[in-house]
């Protein structure tokens, strides 16, 4: 199964990172045991070529035929520019905040309006920065977008809520219960390690505490 893989893909590139003792700080606030760091994946050839397919076929799958293929900004860019690439599509980039200076633009690229957009992540924790992309590209852009893809969920309640209420639709490659599966068949974290990730999953903003 192409989740199992992908979740092999990242630990065997060592983006995944386990610390209960010393967790990690999401950008969003959170304090987490796991961090998912996928940028590494860029520099890996053969890995990378396994996730444009991935994302490739998934559009098959959903019978999407976008117009452009938005990044979000950073780690999400170099993946729409790869599948763009690909596929022989246009492409833009949309930053996190309108930029400070010049002609204060969000969406950096040519974008008539009208035209359906694929916004292309990384990574989707609480699903944030996926959704200002979409309600730049609906707003500023004036373009259509229903549609996310990513590499890799946290598979976190507040994102699927935020998703549904946005009307998009979130689909991604892994997920965290397979990797933390994934992970313990491989020895790479153990059964008790396995069950605090999983109760961060179920209650984020308490784990900490």
């Amino acid at each position: 199964m192409l989740a199992n893989e992908v979740a092999e893909i990242l630990l065997k590139a060592n983006a995944v990172k386990l610390n209960v003792k010393e967790p990690f700080t999401y950008a969003s606030g959170l304090v987490s045991p796991i961090y998912c760091d996928n940028r590494l994946l860029i520099s890996y050839v053969e890995e990378r070529s396994v996730i444009i397919d991935g994302f490739i076929k998934l559009m098959e799958e959903k019978g999407l035929k976008p117009d452009y293929l938005a990044g979000t900004a950073t780690a999400g860019i170099p993946w729409a520019a790869f599948v763009a690439e690909r596929l022989g599509l246009p492409m833009v980039y949309v930053r996190n905040k309108p930029k400070g200076h010049g002609a204060g633009k969000q969406i950096e690229g040519y974008l008539p309006e009208g035209k359906s957009v694929l916004i292309v992540e990384d990574l989707i924790s609480t699903g944030g920065s996926s959704l200002n992309s979409v309600n730049a590209i609906r707003n500023e852009g004036k373009c259509i977008v229903h549609d996310v893809f990513a590499i890799f969920t946290y598979g976190m309640q507040k994102a699927e809520d935020s998703f549904r209420e946005a009307s998009v639709a979130a689909s991604t490659l892994s997920n965290i219960e397979v990797l933390t599966d994934v992970a313990k068949e491989s020895g790479s974290i153990s059964e008790e390690e396995q069950a605090e990730v999983k109760r961060f999953i179920s209650d984020p903003p308490n784990w900490a505490s």
